[in-house]
Parts: structure tokens; C-alpha cells; sequence
């Protein structure tokens, strides 16, 4: 088989392509649907990433330094932002958020509300276009992201109603927020439960905090499948060394699981927590005072 530069063939495997080959309808979703929660290729740009990183990473572990996130290879961020993308597209407004006691009815009202580490702002496009009425503020550290962000709210017509800007989950302004939400980044800080006491502060008397995070069991065994082993690997190599690159450090990493991370919120002030949505792949949890 003659393989032309540059194809699907030739970028990925260096043989025949799996989506030449495949006749299974169980690969579409995996390896052919660019729109589907499971479509795999995006997730290699962050295993690229991880080997361009290595010698960062080493030293990191010699260390104890941690890496931040903005010190990493480019192709991590536009990795996790077609992957994560994908997953939040399929769940955050038909799954996640009719999950939320009352939240949804808020969106529709007229909410406002704050995407805490939103990085290109998936999640926050995401519910600016099906939410008019409501105002949308992404927060994060990384300058690149926040530029791909608006770029992604201008493209998808919604920057009449969605703001970004720099800020950490500590500083950002406490606006009275009906919703807070924090995706996929909670246990990536180096202070969790300084940003979710941030949070608290930051959200109106009668406001909800969301946490998405990595689907995970309470302890190693429960974790011990292809997705807690892929995760505790994302997680090893990316998670910790950021945690560790910030003050505190606490390191909790993306297989905290729903116990833990519930203490986390408690110790922050909340006095309602509890799980809201669980999947294969993701937790989601209400806070509320």
C-alpha cells in the first residue's frame, strides 16, 4: 500500500489507517466521528506533548518543583481542548446542568456565571449559545488559552454575552454569581480548597457551585480499569506537576474521587455537597451553602 505524506494513514500509525481498514460500527465513534464525546485522535496531541515535556518533567520529579501549565508544549492545550470539547458538548446542557437543582431554570431567566480555569472557553461558548438571557465570564491563567477563547466565542456568535480575562481561581471577581463552575480543573490547583473558599465568596446567597472532574472511585482499587489507569497517567505527568508548580501544592490529581473531593468543598465552606451526575468518564457535583 502506497501512503500518501500527510494522511490519516501516515500521521498516525505509519501503516494501514484504522479508518481505512475498520468495517466495525463500534470504531466510528473512536476513530471517525469528529464530533463524538469518544473520538481518540485529539487525545494523542497530549501524549505528544508529554514526550516533548519529558526532560521537564524528570526534573520535575527530581525536584518536587511542579511544571504549570503554561510551561508545557503547545500541543497540550489544543489537545485537551478538542477532546474535553467533545465530552462537554455531548453532556454539559442535555446531561450536566439539568442535573443542578433549579439551574437551569436560572439560565433560562437570566443568570450570571463564571467558568473558573475555562481554557479556550468550550464550556463557556457552550452555555452562552444555548442560554441568551445569561452573562458568562471564563477565567484562566494561561494567556493563549484566553486568546483562543474569545477567537472561540467570536466564531460561535455569543461575545455579546461572553467575557474572558486572566485571573486564578483565587483572584477572580466576586461577582454575586447565580453559578460557578469549575471543569475539569479543580484538582489540577495547587490549592483547591483555597479556590472553591474563593468560590463561596464569589456566589450569591442562594448560588451553585459545579465541579466536573475525572470519574473516580474512592480508593486504587476502584480506579484499577483502562480508564482510571489512563487517567492516573494524564494525571502523573500533567495534574501533580501543576498542582505542585502553585502554593500550597496539595497535589490531589484527577483520581481524588467524589469522598474526597466532597471534603475538599466542605473544608471550603459549603454546606451542602453532594453528586449530581456520575458517567464512565466524569463526576459532576453540587455545592451550594
Amino acid at each position: 500500500m502506497s501512503v500518501a505524506p500527510g494522511s490519516p494513514t501516515d500521521r498516525w500509525t505509519g501503516s494501514a489507517s484504522p479508518l481505512a481498514v475498520s468495517t466495525g460500527a463500534e470504531h466510528v465513534p473512536v476513530l471517525a466521528d469528529e464530533d463524538s464525546p469518544t473520538f481518540l485522535p485529539p487525545a494523542f496531541e497530549v501524549s505528544a506533548s508529554m514526550w516533548s515535556d519529558l526532560d521537564r518533567t524528570l526534573d520535575a520529579f527530581r525536584t518536587g518543583d511542579g511544571v504549570p501549565w503554561g510551561d508545557h508544549d503547545g500541543a497540550l492545550y489544543c489537545g485537551v481542548a478538542a477532546f474535553y470539547g467533545n465530552a462537554y458538548r455531548a453532556s454539559l446542557v442535555p446531561e450536566w446542568l439539568p442535573a443542578l437543582g433549579g439551574v437551569v431554570e436560572k439560565l433560562e431567566r437570566g443568570a450570571h456565571v463564571a467558568d473558573v480555569g475555562c481554557g479556550h472557553g468550550q464550556s463557556t461558548v457552550l452555555m452562552a449559545s444555548e442560554f441568551e438571557r445569561s452573562r458568562f465570564t471564563g477565567f484562566d491563567t494561561h494567556e493563549g488559552s484566553v486568546d483562543a477563547a474569545r477567537a472561540n466565542a467570536d466564531a460561535a456568535g455569543v461575545s455579546d454575552r461572553v467575557h474572558f480575562q486572566r485571573a486564578d481561581a483565587k483572584s477572580y471577581p466576586r461577582g454575586g454569581y447565580d453559578l460557578v463552575c469549575f471543569f475539569d480543573v479543580l484538582h489540577d490547583l495547587g490549592d483547591p480548597v483555597g479556590a472553591a473558599r474563593h468560590a463561596y465568596e464569589a456566589l450569591a446567597d442562594d448560588g451553585t457551585l459545579m465541579v466536573v472532574e475525572p470519574f473516580a472511585g474512592d480508593t486504587v482499587p476502584a480506579n484499577a480499569g483502562p480508564v482510571g489507569r489512563l487517567y492516573y497517567s494524564g494525571s502523573t505527568a500533567l495534574c501533580v506537576p501543576h498542582s505542585l508548580s502553585e502554593e500550597v501544592g496539595l497535589a490531589l490529581g484527577a483520581q481524588a474521587g467524589p469522598a474526597r473531593l466532597a471534603d475538599v468543598l466542605r473544608e471550603s465552606g459549603f454546606g451542602s455537597v453532594r453528586p449530581a451526575y456520575e458517567s464512565p468518564f466524569n463526576i459532576v457535583l453540587e455545592a451550594s451553602r
